[in-house]
């Protein structure tokens, strides 16, 4: 019987002189290109009439509102007003080495307003564009969340499971569920999954379902995962001990999700790249 597995990953990927490269900046790096190869392979399966250079423009700008909006909302909801006191921090962690924090609710709405604006401007269909985007998306998110396990962060509860993980550090010398693994696993290879067999069906679902699908089906997981997570420290649990700030900021995720699904199917509209008016 497996127990008591030590944590000793190296966060650094590589070093050369001044220049040092974290897995967690190779998961958005390599997580972008993920996303953007999904896309256009099934724009072809789908005959869209998206080029490469309308591509990469698209994933760009989400990449750049992603960020963005995840240190926002990392800010304003899980920093417990520290960079009210600190605001240099914001864009300059205190230990010198950039940005530190982030959060993925934030990050996704960033990323919708970004894939607005470029969609508004290259005048390309915003929900057939987030359809074929959050396809990929989930693969984005395991790799995100396989670089929060190598750094030893968001870790889980205490746990006598044989696949406990001893993170060490602040984590303490007891084995805690590695949760970062099960949101890889629930919310990356589970979901690109469903996600990627929805867009194999001879007859495509209406335009918004995919968007629908994903945003629902993160917010059930991320709410469920939090009852074996660890909140963040800054923050504990509110309301009385018995909810954490990703459960409440899961819980718009869940309706808005069905909403979406919801309007998609009433409406019907099909799958294409045209804007109209």
């Amino acid at each position: 019987m497996l127990n008591d597995l030590y944590h000793s990953l190296d966060p650094v990927a590589f070093s050369a002189g001044p220049i040092t490269i974290y897995w967690y900046g190779l998961a958005y790096m390599v997580g972008a290109l993920v996303v953007a190869v999904v896309m256009y392979r099934t724009a072809k399966r789908w005959h869209l009439n998206l080029s490469v250079d309308d591509l990469m423009s698209v994933v760009i700008s989400v990449v750049f509102g992603l960020i963005i909006g995840g240190r926002l909302f990392y800010v304003l909801f899980y920093s417990n007003g520290y960079f009210f006191e600190h605001p240099l921090e914001i864009f300059i962690g205190s230990n010198g080495q950039g940005i530190s924090g982030m959060s993925f609710h934030g990050g996704l709405v960033g990323g919708i307003v970004g894939g607005l604006i470029v969609c508004r401007v290259l005048k390309l269909s915003p929900f057939t564009i987030a359809d074929l985007a959050f396809i990929g998306v989930p693969l984005a998110l395991c790799l995100g969340r396989c670089a929060n396990f190598v750094n030893g962060e968001l870790w889980g509860k205490p746990t006598d499971l044989p696949w406990g993980v001893v993170f060490g550090g602040s984590a303490g010398s007891i084995p805690r569920h590695p949760s970062q693994l099960y949101e890889a696993f629930l919310e990356g290879i589970v979901l690109f999954v469903l996600l990627y067999a929805m867009s194999r069906r001879k007859k495509l679902p209406p335009q918004g379902t995919f968007m629908g699908a994903f945003v629902l089906g993160y917010g059930i997981v991320r709410f469920l995962i939090e009852f074996v997570r660890m909140p963040d420290a800054q923050l504990g649990y509110l309301f009385g001990g018995w909810v954490t700030m990703g459960q409440l900021l899961s819980l718009p995720l869940i309706v808005g999700g069905a909403a979406l699904i919801a309007l998609a199917l009433r409406f019907k509209r099909p799958q294409h790249l045209e804007v109209e008016g």
